[in-house]
C-alpha cells in the first residue's frame, strides 16, 4: 500500500513538474467541478443555476484546455460538448 502511495505521489510530482499550469488549471478546474456538485446536491430542488452555469462552464473549459495540451481527444471531446450543453442551458436560463 505504501508503494502504490509513493508512485501516485511521485506521479503527481512529475506531472506538476512537467507542466505547472496546465496542473494548476486542472485542480482548479476539479475544485470547481466538486463545489459546483456539491452546490447542486446541498440546493436541490432549487439550485442557483445562475451560478452553477457559468463555473460549470469555466472549469470544463480549463479541462478542454488541459486535454488539448495533453492530445487526449476524449477528454477533449468530452469537455467540449460539456462547454456546449451548459452555455445552451445557460443561454436558456437568462432566456426565460
Amino acid at each position: 500500500m505504501i508503494d502504490i502511495i509513493n508512485n501516485v505521489w511521485q506521479w503527481i510530482r512529475e506531472d506538476y513538474h512537467s507542466w505547472p499550469l496546465r496542473f494548476v488549471a486542472e485542480f482548479t478546474a476539479w475544485l470547481i467541478s466538486v463545489g459546483c456538485a456539491m452546490t447542486m446536491a446541498i440546493t436541490i430542488p432549487h439550485p442557483p443555476f445562475l451560478i452553477l452555469y457559468p463555473l460549470f462552464i469555466a472549469g470544463c473549459g480549463m479541462m478542454a484546455w488541459a486535454a488539448w495540451t495533453r492530445r487526449s481527444f476524449g477528454m477533449l471531446a468530452n469537455y467540449v460538448l460539456l462547454v456546449t450543453i451548459d452555455t445552451v442551458g445557460l443561454t436558456r436560463l437568462l432566456l426565460s
